[in-house]
């Protein structure tokens, strides 16, 4: 599939996407000037969804590999929906419908009438977010470097301690904890609670979906090839999740108005998918030897700037910055390797 068609939906969804947030600045602001701060606005977020989940990308592609090509479809369609519809829209409203203890209705009246108020709900909830998408992202960065069966290292001399420590039974989960508790110190009452409490139920999440999941896709391979899939699709729809929590908060910084932020975030994530299939159909993750680790120290770095939100207040572009950065190293010190051992290189990126 040529560039083009891989991002012919993603660019269709800007233009179309732009146009109305531009029509809704005009809604609510009722000048031109409105409108055109409103699609800035919504070109901003769309840029920072990118650059936050660019690791994303890296991960789902790392996955799919492993999924039949019907359930590589099903994730990229129905996939993509659930992370626009359902992560952009139906999350926040959840956070604040529990938080304020109004229904769902009343919610999205808020959300239309009282904009600032629904942001100031989302931003008082964002304690425990953080705490619930860090603990997963830390078991997700964790599995991979403590995964026993790892023989590919990029930092040497901190991968093969991991992978040595990795034999210790569920040291995931004990590191993960030992962090969460760490960062909870200087909290008190009822935000150190939340957190801890949020906390344990992001690692209690992970491992119930990543079991789940295993045990869906081997019972599936003896009874239905229909549910084969199945579980690595779930894993991905909960990792894309707490991928989304960070930014989804995030974004009230730069507007208040729920669907200006749905738009924004929708765009990038749309771009997000496009990457997915390109990195998927080329076989680039084969092609670049160390870029599934910059993703997972990108991961790993996320994780923690999730944690330390408990005290300090640290900018979104950091967190973009930080993972662009962790896998544009990576990607050089892929083609570095790729240099230096060209054939052995260009057969370990062949299909077996």
């Amino acid at each position: 599939m040529s560039i083009f068609r891989v991002y012919l939906v993603a660019v269709i969804v800007t233009v179309v996407g732009l146009a109305l947030g531009g029509w809704i600045g005009y809604v609510y602001k009722d000048t031109v000037s409105g409108a055109a701060s409103t699609l800035l606005i919504c070109i901003f977020l769309a840029v920072l969804e990118i650059s936050l989940s660019f690791d994303n990308a890296i991960v789902n592609a790392r996955i799919l590999r492993g999924m039949s090509e019907t359930w590589q479809k099903r994730f990229l369609t129905w996939g993509i929906l659930i992370a626009v519809f359902g992560m952009r829209i139906v999350f926040p409203l959840a956070i604040v419908s529990i938080a304020a203890w109004i229904d769902p209705i009343a919610a999205v009246r808020m959300a239309i009438m009282q904009p600032q108020q629904y942001s100031h709900v989302m931003e008082q909830a964002h304690l425990g977010i953080a705490a619930f998408g860090g603990a997963f992202l830390m078991m997700v960065a964790l599995t991979f470097f403590l995964d026993r069966k790892k023989d590919v290292h990029w930092l040497g001399f901190l991968e093969r301690p991991l992978v040595a420590l990795g034999k210790v039974r569920a040291v995931e989960a004990g590191i993960t904890l030992a962090l969460l508790m760490l960062f909870a110190m200087p909290l008190t009452g009822d935000d150190w609670n939340d957190f801890v409490g949020s906390g344990v139920w992001g690692v209690v999440t992970f491992l119930v979906v990543e079991g789940a999941g295993k045990w869906i896709d081997e019972s599936a391979v003896t009874s239905t090839a229909g549910k084969a899939g199945l579980g690595a699709f779930l894993y991905l729809e909960m990792l894309d999740a707490s991928f989304s929590f960070d930014g989804v908060v995030g974004a009230f910084a730069i507007s208040n108005n729920l669907f200006v932020i749905a738009i924004g975030l929708g765009i990038g994530a749309f771009y997000i998918r496009s990457m997915t299939i390109m990195l998927v159909e080329r076989g680039t993750l084969a092609q670049y030897r160390y870029i599934e680790h910059g993703a997972f120290y990108a991961i790993l770095v996320l994780a923690i700037i999730m944690f330390a939100q408990a005290e300090l207040e640290i900018p979104e572009y950091v967190t973009g910055l930080a993972g662009a950065t962790l896998i544009a190293l990576a990607f050089f010190s892929s083609v570095r390797y790729r240099r230096r051992h060209g054939d052995e290189a260009e057969a370990a990126a062949e299909p077996a």
